[in-house]
């Protein structure tokens, strides 16, 4: 038996049978340790591919309340309450990454934002070769004190090699200085062929920006703003980001003033992309999560089950709906 096929059927005994490593060992005549280099070269190449299903909680009715609420699919990631937020970002992005495997095939175009949970997600992702496919960076990544290009041009770069699929860079900065720069840009023709190939994701995948919190978004803590945008975005309302496209809690976003500079893909063009997910763990995401929910930008969302029930919590208390009674419980306490 070549490795070929000794990689298929410990693949299949393992997975499909619910066959012991010991005995698959027996078998195959190999070490149990030979068998596991099997089954995670199987899983690195896309012979076996990890699809999520919609789980249950240890807070039951979160995720069903998130879904009939917002009209979305959920993935609770079930977390010990002990968890710091590094590690719930950990399995959000562990869980995001075997979803967008198996979401991504052949002929498709992959849209990608940057930041703190895009990088954790890349780090994830297993090897599942495609034919004719496209990752396109979806808002741009230069500022006055770096051009982006090193930071965002892995992170991309990893989710082509991932999928042996063609990498498109989008080389702007993440806010013009002025508008009309931002305007003028728009028409040459070197951008305007990566914003083409913006519009024709099939996915969109991103997390949220918050102002602040325990893993704080990159564009907040990177440089990408000075203190006289926070201000103004303060005065403005604004809660947070999708994309470095400013949110206020509602939802809206059309009349913010730093939003005519931004580089990033604005709520409306998002709902043109079929599949939008959405990662996030951190209960200081869980206000701007809930203004992006609100303006539709979100078909997939993964969550950890704390930033989940904080999530139900507040859009409870402002909407009226009744909480799930795990989530009332903790609310009471």
């Amino acid at each position: 038996m070549d490795r070929e096929e000794s990689l298929l059927a410990a693949s299949s005994m393992y997975y499909l049978q619910d066959i012991k490593m010991d005995t698959i060992a027996g078998h195959l005549h190999m070490s149990r340790s030979s068998v596991s280099r099997l089954l995670k070269e199987a899983r690195a190449t896309g012979v076996v591919e990890i699809t999520l299903r919609p789980t249950p909680s240890r807070a039951p009715g979160v995720g069903s309340y998130i879904s009939s609420a917002f009209g979305v699919e959920v993935y609770v990631v079930p977390i010990a309450d002990s968890a710091s937020v590094a590690e719930r970002l950990e399995q959000v992005a562990l869980a995001t990454a075997r979803m967008v495997t198996g979401m991504f095939d052949s002929d498709m175009v992959l849209g990608v934002a940057w930041g703190t949970t895009l990088a954790a997600i890349a780090k994830h992702l297993g090897k599942k070769p495609t034919r004719g496919s496209s990752i396109v960076q979806l808002n741009g990544a230069a500022n006055n004190r770096t051009s982006g290009v090193e930071y965002v041009g892995s992170l991309i770069s990893r989710f082509g090699d991932a999928f042996d699929a063609s990498v498109n860079l989008f080389p702007v900065p993440a806010f013009f200085d002025y508008a009309e720069t931002r305007r003028a840009m728009w028409r040459e023709r070197s951008i305007a062929r990566v914003l083409d190939v913006q519009r024709r994701a099939d996915i969109a995948l991103f997390s949220i920006g918050a102002v602040a919190g325990e893993v704080p978004s990159h564009v907040y803590s990177a440089g990408y703003l000075e203190k006289e945008d926070i201000d103004i975005l303060e005065a403005e309302g604004v809660v947070g980001d999708v994309c470095t496209v400013f949110l206020r809690a509602d939802g809206t976003y059309e009349d913010l003033s730093l939003n005519e500079r931004a580089t990033g893909p604005t709520p409306a063009e998002l709902r043109r992309m079929p599949r939008r997910v959405c990662a996030v763990a951190g209960d200081s995401k869980a206000l701007p999560l809930l203004a992006a929910l609100r303006a539709g930008v979100i078909t997939h969302l993964v969550i950890d089950e704390q930033t989940a029930t904080r999530l139900v919590e507040l859009d409870a208390a402002q909407s009226l709906r009744p909480l799930p009674s795990r989530a009332a419980a903790r609310a009471a306490r």
